[in-house]
């Protein structure tokens, strides 16, 4: 195996992993944050992830992290 195609390989799962992680966190603070915000915290509150963008971007992410591994064990 080249060294350009193990460098693509890896980068491939971490970039899957990252936008798992990332879609999780982003989901994990959508279920604790409170159903209304303070009126001093209006300012700096962060709008709410959508659901199911959030959980399809999550499969992406563990497809691409699975797959990236998957092809770099195999060879």
């Amino acid at each position: 195996m080249d060294f350009y195609d193990e460098v693509l390989r890896e980068l491939f799962i971490a970039i899957g992993a990252a936008l798992f992680v990332g879609n999780l966190f982003a989901l994990l603070r959508r279920r604790r944050a409170p159903a209304s915000p303070a009126p001093s915290e209006e300012e700096h509150a962060l709008p709410q992830a959508p659901l199911g963008r959030t959980l399809a971007f999550m499969a992406l992410g563990l497809l691409m992290a699975f797959w990236g591994l998957a092809s770099l064990l195999s060879s």
